[in-house]
């Protein structure tokens, strides 16, 4: 079976003071896993509400969402978050790095209260290792450069191996140099392990780079 995550009819609306707004309109996406697609579009145009539809933090008012030809819509939450931790990782734009942990503890949350079948530090320690950071497995948030963070949330989103990668403005808060090297290093978990990546970005520059782009323009893929 091919996977996939399909979006069919998806809308997301917000009530409040009486009103409702209309984040998401009837939305019809297929992606598919080892595309790097981008999402594009300007602020409120609904980027950021797509990626947690997608990445089911959030459930749509209507329409349906299937993985892997599953529906996962109506799911509890213990379900979902099981779909999270076998096939998703969650980049963001603040890289929401536990202040008082190493490197490598960061790394390593994502694993803490799930069995797993192997070594959950040397995990964390091949994941630093395979973004540049192996130098820096003791080191805190606070002793790296934001390029360095963001490559520490980087291997905390892939230590468990996703299928996806879900990465919502991961270049927003760094430098041309630093966003270029993050970019790069999507680049390569996309080719050469086959991770489906949806990257929402403002940069215009990146997401040509990509192999498809989704443009949103008040809720709707235009």
């Amino acid at each position: 079976m091919s996977k996939t995550i399909q979006l069919k009819g998806v809308s997301k609306d917000f009530k409040g003071d009486g009103v409702i707004t209309k984040a998401l309109n009837n939305i019809t996406l297929s992606l598919q896993k080892g595309i790097f697609t981008s999402i594009i579009g300007s602020s409120g145009s609904g980027k950021s509400t797509l990626l947690s539809l997608i990445g089911t933090l959030d459930k749509p008012s209507d329409g349906k969402i299937f993985y892997d030809e599953k529906e996962i819509t109506n799911l509890n939450n213990k379900s979902l978050s099981d779909i999270r931790f076998e096939k998703i990782g969650f980049i963001f734009q603040q890289f929401h790095l536990l202040p008082t942990l190493t490197a490598l503890e960061n790394v390593m949350v994502p694993l803490l209260a799930r069995n797993v079948s192997y070594n959950k530090k040397k995990r964390a320690e091949e994941i630093l290792y395979e973004v540049g950071l192996g130098e820096k497995l003791n080191a805190l948030p606070s002793q790296l450069s934001g390029g360095q963070q963001q490559r520490v949330a980087i291997a905390r989103a892939i230590v468990h191996h996703p299928d996806w990668i879900l990465a919502d403005e991961p270049t927003g808060n760094l430098d041309t140099e630093s966003g270029n090297l993050v970019f790069n290093l999507l680049r390569r978990l996309n080719t050469e392990k086959e991770v489906g990546i949806v990257f929402v970005t403002h940069d215009s520059r990146l997401a040509e780079k990509t192999d498809r782009i989704v443009e949103l323009k008040d809720g709707i893929i235009i």
